[in-house]
């Protein structure tokens, strides 16, 4: 059996799984700079604080899993983790590191001062931007060898139309995920104000979200050919059943209605992207450096890993449904009775 194919395919949902609950946390900071500078800040900063209160602590737990499960499952991965891509890791875990001393001074200070709600907003749109430019290295074409010395292109990469489009894509559909779901809470808060602010947020940042996935698509056909026509060819099934997702989302909102089951259409729209995404990577892992196959664990420690994150994802998914289901989905509390 190929542990290292069922292993891979775990810590990608990890990785989703990170992206949507990370994307609702980041777009959370945006709003709430955003209402904040406009005076707007009554109409969504307590529908925020319901909802990050309970769940920012467990937010980084499956980005974590996903990291320490690939160096696990590719051990050589990590020459190249600890050199060429040092630095955009680095700033990611600065910027976190600035996030959390936030939600420390939140919950503990006595007001919250606008120096440190820029931050927050920030933060919410430089760490996806950061951690995106990790899937764009990942691409190819950036990394330079001199022998065993690792090299990072820095010019060719912030030069690169590739690498813009994917930071930029990365930060719209924190937005996009973001506006979603605070819709659908604000629904269920029954709170118009707040509920009025965020659906507008959310049919704003559909469009662009599309638009500029589409840039990404051509311009990886410049940047790695193989990917590109591996993932037209193949899968273009996952893409279009993914845009058929985003049209019932959009549509539902415009009626105003099922805003849960908007939501879900907008994971499901993002699942099929990004497995789409990844299907079509392989066996690429790192171009063209690390492949699926260069797994070096033998079957018994890949089996062992395997059992270890699975049962990591069967704790980690029913701990997050019970959280939401004692604290953010408590009709009480999501109505700010308690």
């Amino acid at each position: 059996m190929d542990y290292t194919s069922i292993g891979i395919t775990v810590l990608w949902t990890f990785l989703f799984l990170y992206i949507i609950v990370a994307s609702i946390d980041f777009g959370a900071g945006f709003f709430t700079l955003h209402s904040k500078l406009t005076g707007e800040e009554k109409k969504i900063n307590h529908l925020v604080e319901r909802y990050l209160n309970p769940v920012w602590e467990v937010t980084n737990v499956f980005f974590v899993f996903f990291f320490v499960g690939f160096v696990g499952f590719f051990p050589d991965s990590a020459l190249y983790l600890g050199t060429v891509l040092l630095v955009p890791g680095s700033i990611a875990l600065i910027l976190i590191s600035v996030r959390g001393s936030f939600y420390a001074f939140e919950h503990y200070g006595q007001d919250t001062k606008l120096p440190w709600i820029f931050l927050y907003g920030l933060t919410g749109l430089l760490i996806p931007a950061s951690l995106a430019t990790v899937l764009t290295i990942s691409e190819g074409g950036y990394i330079t060898e001199h022998g065993s010395h690792l090299d990072l292109d820095w010019l060719q990469l912030l030069l690169s139309p590739y690498a813009w489009a994917v930071v930029f894509l990365a930060i719209v559909s924190v937005l996009y995920i973001s506006s979603g779901f605070l819709t659908y809470y604000a629904s269920k808060a029954k709170d118009k104000v707040a509920y009025h602010f965020m659906r507008q947020w959310f049919m704003f940042w559909g469009p662009p979200m599309i638009i500029i996935s589409l840039f990404v698509f051509l311009s990886l056909r410049i940047q790695n050919s193989d990917h590109f026509y591996n993932a037209v060819t193949n899968y273009w099934w996952m893409f279009a059943i993914s845009f058929v997702f985003f049209l019932i989302a959009g549509v539902l909102n415009l009626m105003k209605k099922y805003h849960g089951l908007a939501f879900i259409m907008v994971i499901l729209q993002m699942g099929f992207a990004f497995y789409g995404y990844g299907l079509s990577k392989l066996p690429y892992l790192l171009y063209p450096y690390i492949k699926l196959s260069d797994s070096s664990v033998n079957d018994s420690m890949g089996l062992a890993l395997v059992i270890v994150f699975v049962l990591g994802l069967l704790l980690l998914i029913p701990s997050l449904i019970l959280l939401l289901r004692l604290f953010v989905f408590d009709k009480e509390y999501v109505e700010g009775k308690k």
